[in-house]
């Protein structure tokens, strides 16, 4: 008894009876044994697809970019840079110098000069030296002469037509239209306004008022019925659907629908624990059947395998391959040498070498003097200088 006073008691939730109880471990169950198939392949599916990733999509993504880089995008950056922008370049240069500058040159040396020399510069002389003075002279006889003859004429024509149009229709207006206006006013304000008001305010409108009274009462009659009609539908309906539904919904699917969600959670994380203990079984299995096996050959046999080859076979081999190829690059730098040599042998025997200097007397360097003239000077009593300086000797053992 002591021990159940400190227990925590069982989660309650609205709507749980016994009958809840009894039904949900055996649910439960029957979901577990639906889920746990489903996990299972779920989680087999994941991991091998985590493995494929790893071991198979990243590298081969990796080996995809890197030729594409070798393949792909180095030949078109070499083929870029040393194909199309000289190409490109050249191309821009011939357009240039095919359609732009012979037009360029056109519009500068031809077309500015003959509109500029043959057609602005006399239009702005006829401008200047004709239209201008024409326009003044105009606008001076205009002032002078057109003005005030146009005013004097101006007010004459004015004079005659108020004396012949003006004054006969304001004659007509205020002794003929005007009284005629007034009498057909008061005609119809007495034959048909009056009457129409009369008749609007005396009959159409008490006809009006008992209309819409005799309409209103009918409206009221007809909404009345219409709510008690409504009123009844609205409780017919509440009472015969929408409360059974309601208590079908309350009792029943909201607590089924509450345990089948409750049981698939709970069935799928008890399919997760037992899909990771299948797997680690199975890992396990894997690992003392294949890898510890694959673990334990690798470590005894082929990795002393590979250091004796390594240290046996491939170290002398690559020394070997280390002196052969240096014995072989002293042979061609020889050989190279060697032709070089009888290349300026051959030169010596075709064109002639320098020739042997002469023996001099000592103390006399400047015997031969060489000026901006073509005529050496001599000192006299000096033994000559051989006619091949220096630089022509170097010149003729290089060739």
């Amino acid at each position: 008894m002591e021990y159940g006073k400190h227990q925590a008691p069982a989660r309650y939730e609205a709507g749980e009876g016994c009958l809840t109880t009894l039904i949900r471990i055996p649910v439960r169950i029957v979901v577990l044994v639906i889920v746990l198939p489903v996990r299972l392949v779920w989680d087999a599916l994941v991991t091998g697809a985590r493995a494929a990733d790893r071991v198979l999509l990243r590298p081969l993504g990796r080996a995809l970019a890197r030729l594409f880089r070798t393949a792909v995008l180095i030949p078109a950056a070499w083929l870029y840079e040393t194909v199309l922008t000289p190409l490109g370049r050249a191309l821009l240069w011939l357009a240039a110098a095919v359609l732009v500058r012979p037009w360029v040159a056109l519009w500068r040396h031809a077309l500015v000069p003959a509109v500029r020399y043959g057609l602005v510069v006399p239009v702005v002389w006829l401008y200047g030296a004709v239209l201008t003075p024409i326009g003044h002279g105009l606008r001076r006889l205009y002032r002078e002469l057109l003005v005030p003859a146009g005013r004097g004429i101006g007010v004459a024509v004015g004079r005659v037509l108020t004396a012949v149009l003006v004054r006969p229709a304001v004659g007509l207006w205020r002794h003929v239209l005007t009284p005629l206006a007034l009498a057909a006013s008061w005609l119809v304000e007495h034959l048909l306004v009056r009457p129409s008001v009369w008749t609007y305010r005396h009959l159409l409108t008490l006809l009006g008022h008992g209309i819409s009274r005799l309409l209103e009462g009918t409206a009221r009659a007809i909404a009345a019925v219409g709510s008690g009609l409504w009123t009844a539908t609205v409780w017919l309906v509440s009472t015969l659907i929408v409360a059974p539904i309601g208590w079908l919904y309350r009792r029943v699917l909201a607590p089924v629908g509450r345990e089948v969600a409750a049981a698939f959670g709970v069935a799928w994380r008890i399919a997760g624990f037992i899909s990771r203990a299948v797997g680690r079984a199975v890992a396990w299995l894997a690992w003392h059947l294949v890898g510890a096996p694959v673990a334990w050959v690798w470590r005894t046999v082929c990795t002393p395998v590979g250091h004796f080859v390594r240290d046996a076979v491939w170290a002398p081999a690559r020394r070997a391959a280390v002196g052969t190829g240096r014995a072989v690059r002293a042979a061609l730098r020889s050989a190279r040498e060697t032709v070089a040599q009888a290349r300026r042998d051959a030169w010596r025997a075709l064109v002639g070498g320098p020739g042997a200097p002469e023996p001099r007397e000592p103390g006399s360097p400047l015997a031969r003097t060489l000026g901006v003239t073509q005529q050496p000077t001599t000192v006299p009593c000096a033994a000559p200088e051989p006619e091949i300086s220096s630089l022509g000797e170097k010149n003729a053992e290089r060739g």
